[in-house]
């Protein structure tokens, strides 16, 4: 009995992870908790069909608390009908086309002295480079988003958490 049971958790395991792997970046996205905020400016953006596309997509993914943390206000216009622009710039300023693992983002970075310029699909760049062990995003403006979680891959690319939002010029 021991054996059935230990058999019908490993086939359950790898049907588990059969479908974890086979979740784009929105699904992923839409299966955590820290990302409602995300999936909603998403929808608003009306970007779910782009991203659940062939991809490959990196997509650093702002947490509910790195929203929050936006002034005022400022996450209210976003997802007004009238400013689907301009989220939809932000948004895509948080995606950079190919798939990227952390440790291509680290390679990438040592390679290059340090830091290395990735060019997002809304056509604006970012700088990423290490404080510490931490890898750090510094968007057009200066302003600092630091990855706090790697490597959640999907069928389509890999997402990385990041703690602040960033910001095109």
């Amino acid at each position: 009995m021991k054996k059935i049971k230990l058999v019908l958790t490993a086939i359950t395991l790898c049907f588990s992870a059969i479908s974890i792997a086979q979740s784009d970046v929105v699904d992923v996205a839409v299966s955590s908790k820290d990302h409602t905020t995300l999936v909603a400016a998403v929808k608003a953006a009306d970007l779910v069909n782009t991203l659940k596309g062939e991809g490959p997509f990196t997509v650093f993914a702002p947490t509910n608390a790195a929203f929050d943390a936006l002034p005022k206000g400022t996450l209210e216009s976003l997802l007004a009908p009238k400013s689907k622009g301009k989220l939809t710039s932000i948004l895509t300023y948080h995606v950079i086309a190919g798939n990227f693992k952390a440790a291509d983002v680290v390679a990438a970075i040592k390679k290059n002295g340090g830091k290395f310029t990735a060019k997002t699909v809304s056509g604006g760049s970012l700088t990423i480079t290490m404080e510490k062990e931490n890898v750090i995003l510094i968007d057009e403006n200066g302003s600092k988003a630091k990855i706090t979680a790697t490597d959640l891959n999907a069928s389509n690319g890999v997402i990385h958490v990041i703690d602040s939002v960033v910001l095109p010029k």
